[in-house]
This record gives C-alpha cells, structure tokens and sequence, in this order.
C-alpha cells in the first residue's frame, strides 16, 4: 500500500508518497517524471513520515539545514543511480558540486567508465527531491544547468540556501 500527502512550499506544491513507513518519493509539481513509479492506488493520508517530512521541510524552507533526515527508501532505481543518490547526499548545506565530479568520485568505486552524462540522468530521475539535493548539482563551470523542477526552482532553492554557487572539491 503507498500513501500520499501534500506540502505547500515558497517553490510551489510538492507531492510526497511513503510505503507507510519510509519516504519513497517527493516531487515538485510539474516537476520531469512526477511520481514516477507510484501507484496510482495511492491514499491520500497523514502519517508520522509526512509530519517528520513537513518538518524537514519546514526547517529547510525557513534557511536552516535540518539536524534530522525522515527514513528514506528508493525502491524503483538501479543501483548506479542509488550510488549517485548516495553521494548527492553528501554533498553540504549551501554547497554545489559538478556533475563531472560525482562522476569521478563514482569512477574511483569501479572499473567501468562513468560519465558526468550518465551522472546527469540518474539525477534527472531523483525521486526524493530537495532531501536528496539534486538541486545542489551544476554544470562544469557552476552553470545552473538541468533541474527535472525547473531553473528557477533549482536557483530559488539555491539563493535559500547562499549557494553562491562555489563548488565542493
């Protein structure tokens, strides 16, 4: 059974969907692949994994990094893209990185070559938007490039949190 909810943001309406337990997905409205893979059976109900997701949220929006992370679980990804999940996770508060240095930081994990490309379409598919940071990743010479939100989600979301757009090395 997948539950849903919703959460009205300064960047518009965002969709959350959980299993009951875990957030399984979060999506801005309109946003490329909105609730891809949820079932269309969904509920619309409050659980505890919505109030601690509005709370992050909350607390993101007010320009704070939240001291806690909800119970995440991406079920419908390969695992080259929980891989870049992983390391958009890692990436600091007001902080961006290229898609070419995930794709180094992959490239060290593996003999096969990774592509800051295929970087960029595992992030285009990020079902757990904003707390997965997929807004924090730039184009090689700190361009806003691609936000499956859009551009100016991807740079009100970076102004939020003074980016400046300086890359972590």
């Amino acid at each position: 059974m997948f539950y849903i909810d919703t959460y009205m943001a300064p960047v518009g309406e965002i969709l959350m969907a959980s299993n009951g337990s875990h957030l399984t997905g979060l999506w801005l409205k309109g946003q490329k692949y909105y609730a891809l893979g949820l079932e269309q059976s969904a509920i619309k109900k409050e659980l505890l994994i919505f109030t601690q997701t509005k709370q992050w949220l909350d607390t993101y929006f007010e320009g704070k990094m939240p001291v806690f992370t909800p119970p995440l679980l991406i079920e419908k990804a390969t695992p080259f893209q929980k891989r870049v999940y992983d390391v958009l996770l890692g990436i600091p508060f007001g902080q961006t990185m290229t898609y070419g240095e995930i794709a180094e930081i992959i490239q060290t994990e593996t003999t096969h070559k990774v592509s800051a490309r295929a970087v960029g379409g595992a992030v285009s598919r990020n079902p757990i938007s904003i707390i997965i940071p997929c807004h924090r990743v730039v184009g090689s010479n700190g361009s806003l490039t691609g936000y499956a939100g859009g551009l100016q989600a991807k740079k009100s979301l970076l102004t939020l949190e003074k980016a400046g757009l300086c890359t972590v090395k």
